[in-house]
Formats: structure tokens, C-alpha cells, sequence
């Protein structure tokens, strides 16, 4: 370490702990295993202009430590609203949400969201953005710095570590997104349909290569998607909601052989049944939500 370097990581660390240990601790080593998450009797509704709109009707359910649970349904049934509740960003009107037994602390470190949009910081470069969720949390600059590096080895990014994201393919940037999620050690990881923006190729890569870290990692996942082939290629269980009010009609637990394989779409009679029983559902809530749709486009 140069001199100027140590003198940086004593100013922001207070501490004088080599950055081989500091590897040894926080990168090879430290392996966060998920929590549970749970919902009981979870109602939630939002004002449309002056008139109450119920989004979420009596939702329970609970996820496992580090079960990987995939949400479907159709549009404004809820998925969206479950997952800000576990991630803190709004209560429930009545009822509780749970992580590993417990409220949800204001400012608690449990859960990590990933979206369709990356939301790279142009101004940064590759590394710079992996670090930016341990910036904040105050971890000491040469801690960032080899969980970064670590976490870009993971990704296949180590070589554009320094480089502009702005001339990141998409795929590249959503896998800069997924190391800095994940860097953060999460035990809870939310995923808003964090690969709609993708093209079908990067997609089905992206799918697979998420799966093999999540397999060795086990953060407790929770997916949010519109696509259920890809809800039933990932997940542990496929959550079926209701149309709105949001309430879980359908818990399909899917017992396809890990690691999960694009061809499985193609190849597995199980992974078709799983299929066609879901979509029959599915259809039939959505078909709901078109109706109710059409009768408050009428009174309105």
C-alpha cells in the first residue's frame, strides 16, 4: 500500500486494518444468508382524487429464509406496493409486514431493491456506482474498494472497472446494477421486473447468470414480473395475486431441478404443466381486471 493510500484509509476508517484482512472479512468469507418475510393480513388502499381505492385486501403470506418467490398478476393488483412495504418505502394501513420476525426498522439495512431501469450514475464511473450504496452506509474507502473489485470479478466486469458506464452495453450496465445491489450483503433482495428492459437474448443470459449468484449467495428473494415463464424458470413458488383488490389466490410451489436451464421452456413436461396451470389462472384475473376496468371507465 502506498503512503498516501494508508494515510487515506486511517482518516476514513480509524482503524489500521490491512486490506488483506479486510478481503478475508468481507469478501470470501462473509456469505449473508436470507430471513423470512411475512405479511399478515395486510390491507393497503390509495386516495384517487377524494375517493379511498383498495389495492391490497387481507394479504398473508409468508417467505422463507432464502426461498426465491416470484409475484404475478395483473397490473395494479399490488406486486409493486408489497414490495415497497418490505422495503420500507411505505406502511401498511392495517395489518404487519416482517423481516425475520420483526418490524421493519426505519433505515434498516435488510432489504435491496433492483429495478427494470439501472439507475447508473452517468457521472461515475464502474467501480465508482458499485460503491455507492457502501458510501453512504459509511463503509471505509478501501472496504469499498475490494468488494467492488470482488463483486465485478462475480460479474465478468473486473476489466471495466474504470470504464465510463455511459459505453456499457445494456446487459453490461444491469450487471453493474446486480453487483451493486448485491455488494451491500442483503438479506432480503427486491426485483422489480429487473430485466423487462433487456433485449430476449440478454434476457435469457442475464436469467441464468443471476440465478448462479443467487444460488451462492441465497439473499431471500422476492421477484416481481409480468413475464411467468420467468417467474416458473427462477423461482421456488410462484405467488398468483388477484386483481385488484390484491389478495394471493395462487401459491404454486415449483419443483424443477436447480440449476434451472433456458431449454427447460422447451424441453420440460413439468415446466409446461407448471405453465399452462398458472396461465389459466392468470388469464382468468386478468380478464377481472379488464371488466372492472371498463365498468369504472363507464361510471366515471
Amino acid at each position: 500500500m502506498r503512503p498516501d493510500d494508508s494515510a487515506s484509509l486511517k482518516t476514513e476508517s480509524k482503524s489500521e486494518v490491512p486490506v488483506s484482512q479486510i478481503a478475508e472479512t468481507t469478501t470470501e468469507t462473509k456469505k449473508v444468508q436470507g430471513v423470512s418475510v411475512e405479511f399478515k393480513n395486510v390491507n393497503h388502499s390509495f386516495l384517487h382524487g377524494d375517493t379511498p381505492v383498495r389495492v391490497l385486501d387481507n394479504f398473508n403470506l409468508r417467505i422463507e429464509p432464502s426461498e426465491f418467490v416470484s409475484i404475478v398478476g395483473p397490473s395494479g393488483c399490488g406486486k409493486t406496493t408489497a414490495l415497497g412495504m418490505v422495503g420500507n418505502l411505505l406502511k401498511p394501513r392495517a395489518g404487519e409486514v416482517l423481516i425475520d420476525g420483526k418490524e421493519i426498522r426505519p433505515g434498516g439495512n435488510d432489504a435491496a431493491f433492483l429495478f427494470a431501469r439501472d439507475a447508473l450514475l452517468p457521472w461515475r464511473r464502474v467501480r465508482s456506482n458499485v460503491e455507492l450504496g457502501m458510501e453512504v452506509r459509511g463503509v471505509p474507502k478501501e472496504e469499498r474498494k475490494v468488494r467492488a473489485e470482488a463483486w465485478l470479478r462475480k460479474v465478468r466486469l473486473q476489466q471495466f472497472a474504470e470504464s465510463d458506464v455511459l459505453h456499457l452495453s445494456q446487459g453490461m450496465r444491469q450487471r453493474v446494477a446486480i453487483a451493486r445491489t448485491l455488494v451491500q450483503n442483503p438479506k432480503v433482495l427486491l426485483m422489480d421486473e429487473p430485466f423487462a428492459a433487456l433485449d430476449a437474448q440478454t434476457r435469457a443470459i442475464q436469467q441464468e447468470e443471476f440465478t448462479g449468484l443467487w444460488e451462492a449467495e441465497r439473499p431471500t428473494v422476492i421477484f416481481v414480473t409480468h413475464d411467468l415463464e420467468e417467474a416458473i424458470l427462477l423461482s421456488d413458488r410462484v405467488i398468483l395475486m388477484a386483481s385488484r383488490p390484491g389478495r394471493m389466490v395462487v401459491d404454486m410451489k415449483i419443483d424443477l431441478e436447480r440449476p434451472r436451464r433456458q431449454d427447460m421452456r422447451r424441453d420440460s413436461d413439468e415446466f409446461k404443466a407448471y405453465f399452462h396451470e398458472m396461465s389459466d389462472r392468470l388469464r382468468h384475473e386478468v380478464d377481472l381486471a379488464e371488466q372492472r376496468m371498463r365498468e369504472e371507465n363507464k361510471n366515471s
